[in-house]
């Protein structure tokens, strides 16, 4: 799945830097599932004071698996969510994606939801195939 380049950023990119900006909005338009679920996700965050949120349902549809696969596994994609909203991101599998407050990586929620022992026990034979 690919992003929804614009000739004239293409063309910026061509030249030199971009604006983080204009690719996190090429990122929001092109990849939208993705990008909705984790401004959501830094919203709830941001608005109480809870250590981290996280989604626990799956997508509607494959599109929206692929858009959300494809957004935290570029580092470009996942980097530039984490500084516009402000958050860290951690991914169990297709679907459970958790935002946690930046510097959350050395602390212990985080370390427990990125865990080897938290991958095991969050899969199902329902998710073999995402």
């Amino acid at each position: 799945m690919s992003l929804d380049v614009s000739p004239k950023l293409l063309s910026e990119a061509e030249a030199g830097d971009i604006r983080e900006e204009d690719f996190v909005d090429t990122v929001r338009t092109s990849l939208p599932y993705a990008y909705a679920l984790i401004a959501s996700l830094a919203t709830g965050l941001h608005s109480g004071a809870v250590e981290f949120t996280d989604n626990q349902t799956p997508p509607a549809s494959e599109q929206e698996r692929g858009q959300l696969l494809r957004a935290l596994a570029s580092d470009a994609i996942r980097g530039s969510l984490e500084r516009h909203f402000g958050v860290t991101l951690a991914f169990q599998n297709c679907h459970r994606v958790a935002a946690f407050r930046p510097g959350a990586r050395g602390g212990e929620t985080y370390q427990r939801f990125t865990s080897t022992r938290a991958q095991v026990l969050n899969q199902s034979a329902e998710l073999r195939d995402c």
